[in-house]
């Protein structure tokens, strides 16, 4: 089901960890549907605009258990449909993306993550509803790669 011109809810719901353990992470509350969508309009379609390419999502929605099987936060933005985990190309394509999405983006978070164990870095991006804190962190070391 297409959220906006070129994203659609199964991108979002994709997860290999959630496939492994046989978790179901589909999308049925109707708000988180919305959270998703608004994300995509505000923050993804504008970013895809500047880019000029697709972007991958490595990480979106995450039910329950599927956060708490890949160590997310309790109060984690991906279980609210309001967070996603882009792919990068480089880091030096990502580092761009990130300035852009901070001058040109409402945002709640805008995280620059990368693991320990060396993988590509991967930019985390929020939106929620109402209340967003423009949080913005350009260094997490996290003990894994997004799911």
């Amino acid at each position: 089901m297409k959220l906006t011109p070129h994203f659609t809810i199964e991108e979002f719901e994709h997860s290999s960890t959630a496939i492994a353990r046989g978790i179901s992470n589909r999308v049925t509350d109707p708000q988180a549907r919305r959270n998703l969508a608004n994300l995509c309009v505000q923050v993804l379609e504008p970013l895809r605009q500047y880019a000029r390419r697709p972007i991958a999502i490595s990480s979106g929605f995450r039910c329950t258990d599927l956060n708490r099987a890949v160590g997310g936060a309790a109060t984690s933005n991906h279980l609210t449909g309001c967070a996603a985990d882009l792919v990068i190309p480089d880091e030096a394509t990502g580092r761009r993306w990130f300035a852009w999405v901070m001058a040109n983006c409402p945002f709640d978070e805008l995280i620059w993550e990368h693991s320990r164990d060396g993988s590509r870095p991967w930019i985390h991006v929020a939106l929620r509803p109402s209340g967003n804190r423009h949080r913005i962190v350009a260094n997490l070391v996290k003990s894994t790669s997004p799911p």
